[in-house]
């Protein structure tokens, strides 16, 4: 199974593109879609949707999973979150993909076996996964990969299975 992770955001959104099987999972593709600061907001988000489009059609992945938002201390950033996701969300379901979205806390629980993991163990874990030599750049395509890894294991899962 071919799983893309997707770590929306409106300056970088991350992706990452694992193969998955029998409980085996390499790395296919990461990487980021990037837009100009300073760029007209609406110009951002078309970049993203045409971009975003052209990977779902390159990747061919099965599934999809993109991070839930998590409004902290910042709305502003998080309303162009919002944004950004919901772009991205539309080019997934007219390319007729279902997409499955995961709490931050649960993607963390899914790799480390702790909902409050750091970043550190979070790529340390992902590492030790995919068996790399050093985590994937920018930090947003490291995040991606770590989404596609919460999937992996939670779509294969017993409990999971007993649902469908």
């Amino acid at each position: 199974m071919r799983i893309l992770g997707i770590d929306p955001g409106y300056g970088i959104t991350g992706f990452g593109l694992i193969e998955t099987h029998q409980g085996q999972s390499r790395l296919l593709q990461c990487g980021a879609i990037t837009t100009p600061a300073g760029m007209d907001f609406s110009a951002r988000l078309e970049i993203i949707y045409e971009d975003m489009r052209k990977l779902l059609e390159v990747a061919k992945p099965d599934a999809v999973a993109i991070e839930e938002l998590f409004f902290g201390q910042n709305v502003t950033t998080g309303i162009g979150v919002a944004q950004s996701r919901g772009v991205i969300l539309l080019a997934i379901r007219q390319a007729g993909l279902e997409v499955t979205a995961y709490k931050p806390a649960q993607i963390k629980q899914a790799l480390v076996g702790y909902g409050n993991a750091s970043k550190h163990q979070m790529q340390d874990m992902t590492k030790r996964i995919l068996h790399l030599e050093t985590m994937p750049k920018p930090d947003d395509a490291a995040d991606a990969i770590a989404i596609a890894l919460c999937h992996a294991r939670s779509s294969t899962s017993l409990l999971a299975q007993r649902h469908m």
